[in-house]
């Protein structure tokens, strides 16, 4: 996704000069907030401003870029017959289920059937609490960048006394930095609300209370160019959304887990300064001969820095720690559900295979959760990571069973390493019946 930001003016402008030779930060914010204004216009949409919101994450431009996006692809309405062969679909799934898998129904309900922008609207509050400490962790670490460059500049305070407050150029940027992520978020809203065939596709926890439900428009479309009939592929979704509801109603700690990875990414973040330096002189240098340094108490660089996509923060070990987490705990749901739905479905689906063979494709090249968390954090969700969780879950539930797979959820997760040996996870968590030599 192209990077969102802005040109700034040229620094020698007259405008932008106090008229000996040094640069007016009010005309300059001023022309900042103009071009950002200019920007949200071309799509269509009213510019919040640097600090018209307290929000770290905006949720009116989330909401309207991805509403812009969905109404670009068509947006369909629900019809009486769309609802009612969801119903079916989901009383099949439901029934089927039983035997799958340990957890009940969900008890809470909500619209089976929902159009494009239904999701949208179903979704956003997810949405915003699952990003939102991504937004605030690169907020803080902007701030923290200002002001330990007015520190160091503090030794020569006279000369280098900012023409506006430092707390006034952060609180600017924090705005920025809330619309940049919440108009990326929106961008990717908005695209996956053309391809998502349910409320949990993208395996996070987007509606609560949790309820399953389906986007027949999508579905349709996923099944248009396969010699299976919509009934199969209908029951085959509704299979896979009914099961990872059940999974999210009946573990709210693992909802936190997911949350508490995002989080801890989020606080994590930290620029490093230097490695920008050494970027942005780049920029610099192939953009002017004259080959202007990177100042972070300048909008000007900030701009550049995010409009070439340089502006990245440094990646701890924390963070790395964070993704990893986040990245098993998806491929878990995602090989979970797929073990549950082979076992619901069983000889029922003649066409079974083939729409697990489709789905593996589909989602290798274009999985929704990869397809967000790749923009926001670059975090790849592998395919063979899901693979593997997909044969960690068959090999508990055909050496235990059922009950005994889908306890393992309340316990201590596996982790990457522990999908390649379910044996040795198994007798890791196991309790030994003479508990005699572990007293003193």
């Amino acid at each position: 996704m192209t990077p969102f930001g802005f040109t700034p003016g040229n620094s020698d402008d007259p405008e932008n000069n106090n008229g000996d030779g040094s640069v007016d930060f009010a005309a300059m914010m001023a022309q900042m907030q103009q071009q950002i204004q200019q920007q949200f216009s071309a799509m269509g949409m009213s510019a919040p401003g640097f600090s018209q919101s307290s929000e770290a994450l905006p949720k009116n431009i989330v909401r309207d870029t991805a509403k812009k996006f969905v109404t670009a692809k068509g947006s369909a309405p629900i019809g009486a017959n769309d609802v009612a062969r969801i119903e079916e679909a989901f009383a099949i799934a439901e029934l089927w289920l039983e035997d799958a898998t340990f957890f009940p129904q969900a008890l809470a309900t909500g619209n089976p059937a929902m159009a494009r922008t239904d999701w949208v609207d179903s979704t956003l509050a997810g949405w915003q609490v699952a990003v939102e400490p991504l937004a605030i962790g690169l907020a803080s670490a902007i701030s923290e960048l200002l002001n330990n460059a007015t520190e160091l500049n503090g030794q020569d305070q006279e000369q280098n006394e900012l023409p506006i407050p430092v707390g006034m150029i952060s609180t600017i940027l924090r705005s920025f930095i809330g619309s940049l992520i919440a108009t990326q978020l929106g961008q990717s809203i908005g695209g996956l609300a053309g391809n998502v065939t349910g409320v949990h596709d993208v395996g996070l926890p987007l509606v609560e209370p949790v309820y399953p439900s389906l986007v027949p428009q999508n579905i349709n479309e996923w099944g248009h160019d396969l010699d299976i009939p919509m009934d199969e592929i209908r029951i085959f979704h509704a299979l896979r959304e009914s099961a990872i509801a059940r999974l999210f109603a009946h573990n709210p700690w693992l909802i936190s887990n997911i949350r508490t990875a995002i989080s801890e990414y989020g606080k994590g973040i930290h620029i490093d300064i230097d490695a920008i330096q050494r970027q942005a002189q780049d920029v610099f240098d192939a953009a002017s001969a004259n080959g202007k340094e990177f100042d972070p108490t300048n909008p000007e660089s900030f701009s550049i820095a995010l409009n070439e996509g340089i502006f990245k923060p440094e990646e701890t070990p924390a963070q790395k720690q964070a993704l990893t987490k986040l990245e098993t705990v998806l491929a878990l749901i995602d090989g979970w559900s797929e073990d549950v739905v082979a076992l619901a479905a069983g000889n029922r689906l003649p066409n079974l295979v083939a729409l697990q063979e489709t789905l593996r494709r589909r989602r290798a090249t274009s999985a929704p959760a990869q397809q967000l968390f790749s923009t926001l954090f670059g975090l790849q969700v592998s395919p063979r990571l899901a693979r593997e969780a997909h044969g960690f879950w068959s090999s508990v539930r055909e050496v235990k069973d059922v009950e005994s797979r889908d306890r393992i959820w309340s316990g201590i997760l596996p982790t990457a390493e522990d999908l390649l040996r379910p044996s040795e996870y198994l007798s890791s968590i196991e309790i030994p019946d003479d508990l005699s030599g572990l007293t003193n």
